[in-house]
């Protein structure tokens, strides 16, 4: 029932007169607490920051809220985006529906499109998972308290935050990624000319801060939506350090030092947290597999069983990615699309990019669509830059070559192997490297597991 006059802590001895803390220990005790909340801030504002960075990212390059930006032939390892691939032919914008008003997107066919708010929540698919099933459909989005009417002929959506990403995957290429047009509501009558922006092979940043500015970016969001698009908890982290709706983040020198610590804390956690989970359920096979699932809960809202939010999931998941559907998270067999990512080989080390490596994948990988494997910078979490604009090995590629016996070998390393250059990714000497196996529309012997990829083996 008392305290100590001194208790020892890993944050230096905290000391009381008969239970009363001694000016030292004030001191003290409220710069950790302020320490504990700019961590805990980070780790689970990372989704809002992420957004935040990636509309400004694309704004840099003149993408609007009326303009798409795509990627033609395919993304390259030119954008740090996180962990984009160099198959699908992608297509981003973010709305602006207090701008803006009532906003029309009309969804490609035979489309992956889904829909994010700024707090990187789940809005709506379009296209194959979507309501419009994969036909093509036009979907309106309404801004946060809109009382107006709403027009008939329309699959109307009501997101949280005034700004949403929108990511669209043509499934039909470029040719149908080009058919989307997105318009307020108020020119449905006649929509001007829909802009295209190709970022492909453009150099440009929509990754988040790892250092003070990421609280900035918080504070950029927080300031431009409305208070109630955040929930009471992270409201009050933020509150906690300075971060509220309507009044200026203005931390003293104190405070900044701290944040600015916070974050660096934070972000090394988060890749602890990533690259070596301790979480068994992030494991796809249990046992020596070194082989992670993106969402250890198969939920896309990151809750367990229980309906509690796994926290790491969505720090981890948010970190190194960006945007999440049901269609990711729980696909159904032969739909959507399925991931495992390793950073290890098989003997648990770290995968070095000034080594050889090969990664045997068995025959009858379990797909309707295609498969992909694709190689990323830890540092960046987008691809990884090379001499080759494109690190992957796919399913699409005429170059692949099977073994006799039908198992796909891929290589990595920093030199080709002779006749097997089709079946390579380039890796950097000095550099580490993770990968991720993307399925799309993955088939039931990947769900059972009666098909498993090889670990990853030093040559």
């Amino acid at each position: 029932m008392s305290t100590p006059d001194q208790v020892e802590t890993v944050f230096g001895a905290l000391q009381f007169f008969d239970g009363m803390p001694l000016p030292d220990t004030v001191t003290r005790s409220y710069d950790t607490l302020d320490l504990l909340r700019g961590i805990e801030a980070f780790l689970n504002c990372v989704p809002g920051a992420s957004m935040v960075a990636m509309r400004r990212g694309l704004a840099g390059l003149g993408i609007d809220s009326r303009t798409i930006g795509f990627t033609s032939p395919r993304c390259s390892s030119a954008p740090l985006v996180l962990t984009a691939n160099t198959e699908t032919t992608y297509g981003m914008t973010c709305l602006a529906l207090d701008q803006d008003g009532p906003t029309v997107i009309e969804a490609p066919p035979n489309s992956l499109c889904f829909v994010n708010d700024l707090w990187q929540r789940y809005v709506t698919d379009m296209g194959i998972a979507g309501r419009d099933k994969g036909e093509g459909g036009k979907y309106l989005f309404l801004p946060p308290g809109y009382d107006g009417d709403v027009p008939d002929g329309y699959l109307v959506t009501r997101p949280a935050t005034f700004s949403s990403w929108v990511l669209m995957r043509a499934l039909g290429g470029e040719e149908s990624l080009l058919r989307t047009r997105i318009y307020p509501l108020s020119a449905a009558a006649d929509p001007p000319e829909q802009r295209f922006v190709n970022f492909a092979d453009s150099d440009f940043n929509t990754v988040h801060a790892n250092d003070f500015s990421f609280f900035e970016e918080i504070d950029t969001l927080v300031q431009s939506e409305p208070p109630e698009a955040l929930d009471p908890e992270r409201a009050g982290q933020l509150a906690a350090i300075g971060i509220v709706p309507g009044k200026p983040f203005q931390p003293d020198d104190r405070m900044r030092s701290i944040l600015d610590t916070a974050a660096r804390i934070a972000s090394g956690m988060v890749r602890t947290l990533a690259f070596k989970p301790r979480d068994p359920s992030f494991y796809h096979y249990p046992g020596s597999s070194s082989w992670k699932n993106p969402w250890p809960s198969r939920s896309y809202e990151f809750l367990s069983a229980e309906g509690a939010r796994l926290l790491d999931a969505r720090a981890v998941f948010h970190y190194v990615g960006a945007g999440t559907s049901p269609a990711m998270a729980a696909a159904a067999v032969g739909a959507g699309s399925q991931y495992a990512y390793t950073a290890e080989d098989s003997t648990g080390a770290w995968l070095d990019g000034g080594h050889a490596y090969t990664l045997r994948l068995p025959s009858g990988i379990p797909v309707k669509n295609f498969w992909a494997v694709n190689v990323y910078d830890p540092q960046t979490r987008s691809m990884l830059r090379t001499d080759r604009p494109y690190p992957s090995v796919n399913s699409l590629s005429d170059a692949v070559r099977p073994e006799d016996n039908g198992d796909t070998v891929i290589h990595f390393g920093p030199t080709a192997p002779q006749g097997r250059e089709g079946n390579w990714v380039q890796t950097v000497p000095g550099k580490g490297w993770f990968m991720i196996l993307r399925l799309y529309g993955p088939l039931e012997s990947w769900f059972d597991k009666s098909w498993r990829p090889g670990e990853i083996e030093p040559a």
